[in-house]
């Protein structure tokens, strides 16, 4: 790709990163599945490339088309989005620091934050990202990082991001966003003044439930050193053949996103409309907290629904009923999944502030035939 010229995002994730092969002329990255290189002389490396833990052109091929993705100085792939996780909190961190979590955070993160760091005296306070006073008042002298879902996981709140980054730069904090439930396609976080953006690799961008990975992308290319560093360093890299498939599917990402969206809006008015559920939450309802935010620093607002029924029985019925939904966790894949969040993926926040309701159902909404999954709903509510 010419660097100098400026292209659009579907053009950025087909070819970002993925010249054709030198030697053959594959306009296919490969898939190097190598763990050392020879050298030419002792010290004499070809293309920087040592030993596949320090680095792989396959590997390289996904970080640098995920930086161009988000708009960033470095992208680095790992093994999953809890590793991703990690290994920034190790680079940013240090015992005795402080950092601010949504008060709905994805379970995983939340596990990570009260079970693994608050051993090695790393706290962290759960606050309403959706009111930026709030976090502006839970900010203390040792306050490292602001972390940011928008939307959160799996109450679909939503955070000002442009707001939240003024309050971090006051505090000399940084702005970490996962941006793993709207994708780089509806949202790009560094443009809108982050400084991190997490993404756990195995949802939207892989997109099809055949790969685990997580990645990091920095806006500043001396936070992007220090995270590579760690990295190398605690060795939880995605592999050559995971970082090719994610590469693969982030080629149709766009296209993906785009239906996505689209069946997630009709799904979303059949429940609205249906007498069994007593609220939907979805970005894209007027009525949605921070519904006019969303609109602003989101191109669309996305594929995860969720709604609460009359009782955590009904949910787990409901979720029991369904045909074409796959009863899973995780999201993102082009197939639909319906989960209960109390009892599968938050169940680790159980009896915390973060404990979520037991009435609330999830879904990732596919790329099937719309009309199917709306008689799949149908049925399984009654």
């Amino acid at each position: 790709m010419d660097d100098d010229v400026r292209h659009g995002f579907e053009t950025l994730a087909i070819h970002a990163g993925q010249e054709p092969d030198a030697a053959t002329g594959a306009v296919v990255p490969p898939i190097y599945q190598v763990s050392t290189y020879k050298q030419d002389g002792v010290g004499g490396l070809r293309g920087g490339y040592e030993y596949s833990r320090s680095a792989n052109p396959t590997r390289t091929a996904l970080e640098e088309c995920l930086a161009a993705l988000e708009g960033g100085a470095r992208g680095l792939a790992f093994a999953s989005g809890l590793a991703a996780e990690d290994a920034l909190l190790r680079t940013i961190c240090r015992p005795g620091d402080h950092v601010v979590v949504p008060n709905d955070a994805y379970g995983g993160t939340y596990r990570l934050f009260a079970k693994v760091y608050e051993q090695w005296g790393v706290v962290h306070d759960p606050v309403p990202l959706g009111d930026p006073d709030a976090v502006r008042a839970a900010i203390r002298p040792d306050t490292r990082a602001i972390w940011v879902e928008t939307p959160t996981n799996p109450l679909l709140g939503i955070a000002d991001i442009e707001a939240l980054a003024a309050v971090a730069r006051d505090a000399g904090a940084l702005l970490v966003v996962d941006n793993t439930f709207a994708s780089p396609y509806l949202q790009r976080p560094l443009t809108l003044g982050a400084d991190v953006v997490v993404h756990s690799t195995t949802k939207y961008l892989g997109g099809h439930s055949d790969v685990v990975g997580g990645a990091l992308v920095a806006a500043d290319a001396g936070l992007g050193e220090r995270l590579a560093f760690h990295q190398n360093a605690m060795g939880a890299v995605a592999g050559p053949f995971d970082a090719w498939l994610t590469l693969r599917g982030i080629k149709t990402l766009g296209v993906r996103m785009d239906r996505h969206c689209a069946n997630a809006t009709a799904v979303v008015d059949l429940l609205t409309a249906h007498p069994a559920v007593r609220s939907v939450l979805y970005p894209g309802l007027p009525g949605h907290p921070g519904h006019e935010t969303a609109a602003k620093q989101m191109a669309a607002f996305g594929g995860m629904v969720s709604f609460r029924l009359a009782s955590e029985e009904a949910a787990v019925r409901v979720c029991e009923r369904t045909r074409l939904f796959t009863l899973g966790e995780s999201l993102g894949g082009v197939e639909s999944l319906i989960e209960h969040p109390g009892r599968m993926t938050h169940a680790s926040a159980a009896g915390s502030p973060l404990e979520v309701p037991g009435d609330l159902v999830r879904l990732s909404v596919g790329i099937e035939s719309v009309d199917d999954l709306l008689s799949d709903l149908r049925q399984a509510l009654g």
